[in-house]
């Protein structure tokens, strides 16, 4: 007999069960880090997981807790059920949901759960007024496996920036992931190859920044899954080879107020923004040295961040060219103006680098920070006196400066709550530390036998 406390929602998802033959349940979470991890259930304990939860040893967990404190309960929000594309069989199915994560000793949310961090994000934008909506632009490479199904940087295909077949070999590729996509509920805007060799864009609708957040989390995982079942690699490192393009997270942000108008749109402005997205886009510049730890998170991060291959970084805003941070884009209609900001990449995790966006531009509105003019010109093209001029600042050239900026943003450390910043940046020093005392192949090319 099916318990009566169940929701609406959680009634559903147990009739979709058995209508649709799932057997197996993956209970998904991220940890502090951005790493999927899932804890598979039968699912006939799916009425368990919704009313006592799923317990799970959280120091086993990048990040969470200490030993002694172990214990933590996974609660599976019917919302975001879907059945894995890649796991359908004909004697039954997979599904997934997604967990929020709750301490069992005191029955309250995790506060180094990520999601809980840009929930708690998204409850400062309601209290001023707001919804967030996000739309990230994520890239990937598609390489070659070897023969032991081990990946490589192997190239693909030889296609460009939108190519068709037979120079875009993997559009069926393409074409396969999207129809994961679409099955778990995704809306598919646009896909197409990118500028390097074997590196592609799959462009999903805008959604509220929680759902976004979950879809950027799906994303990963059903690209990959499907990509191995062309014996590919899908990669979201950002610069996997060198001296070619990297892979950016491009993400879209609007704010709209309770009664559904665009708090973004002003149609008497000259970039139709209005001052509350001037005041939120003046954050977003003011705190972006440190967003760049959160949405740039890894050595390799600083490989793309680099002028010459279309990545940002230099401080400022435009309208008209992308050698800026944050680029206004044109707006068809009124509900469609937002900003864009350039420098996120697709190995940061999405709840993280959503919950330091969003403080860092309420931070701007809530202090009426003055908008910079934009910098319409290729800055790329300026030298130091020139952006000194203009008074353009450039973000951190390595991770380690980053987590500094980060350290020293009460803003963003505030967004991002109080368990996971001590925990965030001691695991980068120690990836920054590991960096700094390897020596690569191109030092040994270029010094050994020369001194």
């Amino acid at each position: 007999m099916t318990d009566e406390s169940l929701t609406p929602d959680e009634k559903r998802v147990l009739d979709e069960i058995e209508e649709k033959n799932v057997d197996f349940l993956r209970l998904q979470f991220i940890d502090i880090l951005g790493t999927i991890k899932n804890v598979a259930v039968p699912a006939d304990q799916a009425e368990k997981a919704f009313t006592e939860g799923i317990y799970f040893d959280g120091s086993s967990i990048e990040g969470f807790v200490r030993i002694q404190e172990s214990d933590m309960r996974l609660k599976p929000d019917p919302s975001t059920f879907a059945i894995l594309p890649w796991r359908k069989r004909e004697d039954g199915a997979s599904a997934r949901m997604i967990c929020d994560i709750y301490n069992t000793s005191t029955g309250e949310p995790f506060e180094g759960d990520p999601r809980y961090v840009l929930k708690q994000a998204l409850e400062r934008a309601e209290e001023m007024g707001y919804t967030v909506n996000a739309g990230p632009e994520p890239e990937f490479f598609l390489f070659e496996e070897d023969d032991e199904g081990r990946a490589t940087t192997e190239f693909s295909d030889v296609g460009g920036y939108f190519d068709l077949a037979p120079k875009d070999l993997a559009s069926d590729v393409r074409y396969d992931i999207i129809a994961g996509l679409e099955s778990m509920g995704f809306d598919v805007e646009a896909s197409h190859h990118e500028v390097a060799e074997s590196q592609h864009e799959i462009d999903f609708e805008y959604d509220d920044a929680l759902t976004t957040a979950d879809n950027v989390a799906t994303f990963r995982a059903v690209v990959r899954a499907i990509a191995a079942q062309h014996d590919l690699h899908a990669t979201f490192m950002p610069k996997p080879i060198p001296k070619i393009n990297g892979s950016g997270m491009h993400t879209h942000l609007s704010l709209f107020t309770e009664d559904g108008e665009n708090a973004f749109h002003d149609g008497d402005d000259e970039f139709d923004l209005s001052d509350t997205a001037r005041s939120f886009l003046a954050g977003v510049l003011e705190h972006a040295p440190a967003i760049t730890a959160v949405a740039n998170p890894t050595v390799n991060s600083y490989k793309r961040l680099v002028p010459g291959y279309e990545a940002p970084v230099y401080v400022a805003w435009s309208d008209t060219n992308r050698s800026a941070l944050v680029r206004k884009p044109a707006a068809r209609v009124p509900a469609a103006s937002r900003i864009e900001l350039r420098s996120p990449d697709p190995s940061c995790n999405p709840y993280l680098a959503f919950a330091a966006m969003i403080h860092a531009g309420l931070d701007g509105i809530e202090n009426d920070l003055d908008c910079p003019d934009p910098v319409r010109e290729n800055i790329y093209e300026f030298d130091e006196a020139k952006r000194d001029e203009y008074g353009i600042e450039t973000l951190p050239s390595n991770l380690g400066e980053a987590v500094d900026a980060l350290e020293a943003d009460e803003v963003v450390l505030d967004a991002l709550g109080e368990h996971v910043p001590e925990k965030f940046m001691e695991a980068k020093r120690e990836e920054f530390g590991e960096y700094l005392v390897e020596v690569s192949e191109w030092e040994l090319d270029r010094y050994l036998e020369t001194f």
